[in-house]
């Protein structure tokens, strides 16, 4: 097994994502590239697209598809509603896929077009998907052949808040206030992205209940909770000028009447083994330094009101990188899972 080499296909090389799959493949002692895709830029190389030394030549979706037999996982990196179709294509061939899109994370059809404004066109094919949260959904991802990499800002919040709603001292209201570097917007030329409109501000965007990532929340800590939740968000994502990184700071209560202590336990079980989440010591709370360029998800536990230690008001604070613990370090780590290699492998 550990002289195995698979070949990886990336379709969407050129964005963000694929770009830092790129490189995690090329430091992963299991993995090397077959081929990689984009529509804009077929015909092209990498390194005409991007500050590169990779002569990686760029071809089409359409020929990736015909090609699929040269790969052994391909790796989805495509606009959401866009990986529906190529994931039919791939399937026919039996290649695994891993997809980066949001197009097979949510279980309900009827839910995915609700927020994100398109009809499912392969509704039957939801349920060969993993969701790839591998610290909630290890056992299911191990010899997985299709996955759905988690979104960026549900991976933070859910990790954050997974241990207390597993043991349902998860109060209803969920207020989440998150913060992404530029890139989680794309690799795509918009006015709001420019570096004059986003040097020096701080832009909260779909504030409330209006962001799609919210249902990832819903599916995963309600699906957590004992009995199943109903939990009420709030979510205020912001832009946040800097390259990389999310830091979510999400207010609760905690129910059951617990200690200070017996929350931090709750955190410590959960996360004992998880090479990827750290829990900071009482009285430190997650920042942007402790994950960049990282797979890391690092969380802090603090009660909201200082004189009341042992209250129900908790302020949880979590950090990852957008690009990997929130993207293609993440869709890496379920390929491990998947093909039975160590999770860590190209990671650490």
């Amino acid at each position: 097994m550990d002289d195995v080499v698979y070949k990886a296909g990336i379709a969407g090389a050129t964005g963000y994502t694929g770009y830092e799959l790129i490189k995690l493949i090329h430091r992963h002692p299991a993995l090397e590239v077959g081929w990689i895709t984009s529509e804009s830029s077929a015909g092209k190389t990498m390194a005409d697209v991007h500050a590169c030394a990779w002569d990686y030549p760029l071809i089409s979706l359409d020929e990736a598809m015909r090609r699929a037999d040269e790969v052994d996982v391909v790796f989805l990196c495509l606009p959401h509603a866009a990986s529906i179709e190529p994931v039919r294509a791939f399937d026919k061939t039996g290649v695994r896929v891993i997809d980066l899109s949001a197009d097979y994370r949510l279980r309900d059809p009827a839910v995915y077009t609700r927020w994100y404004g398109v009809e499912h066109t392969a509704p039957d094919l939801i349920d060969d998907f993993v969701y790839g949260l591998c610290e909630v959904y290890r056992d299911e991802i191990r010899g997985a052949r299709k996955i759905a990499a988690p979104g960026c800002y549900p991976t933070s919040v859910n990790l954050a808040l997974y241990p207390l709603a597993k043991a349902g001292c998860l109060g209803e209201r969920v207020i989440a206030d998150s913060k992404s570097g530029v890139s989680g917007a794309g690799r795509k030329a918009a006015l709001a992205y420019n570096f004059v409109e986003v040097h020096d501000n701080l832009v909260p965007y779909n504030v409330g209940y209006r962001h799609r990532h919210i249902a990832e929340m819903e599916q995963v800590l309600n699906g957590a909770t004992p009995g199943g939740g109903a939990y009420r968000f709030t979510f205020s994502p912001h832009l946040l000028p800097v390259n990389r990184g999310i830091l979510s700071t999400i207010y609760v209560t905690v129910t059951g009447g617990l200690s200070q202590a017996d929350v931090r336990d709750l955190y410590a079980v959960a996360y004992a083994d998880e090479p990827f989440v750290s829990v900071l010591p009482a009285g430190q709370a997650a920042t942007l330094r402790h994950t960049t360029h990282t797979n890391l998800c690092v969380i802090g536990i603090t009660p909201a009101q200082p004189d009341q230690p042992d209250g129900d008001e908790y302020i949880i604070t979590a950090s990852i990188d957008n690009l990997l613990k929130g993207a293609s370090g993440q869709a890496v780590q379920c390929f491990n899972l998947a093909m039975g290699l160590e999770e860590t492998t190209g990671l650490l």
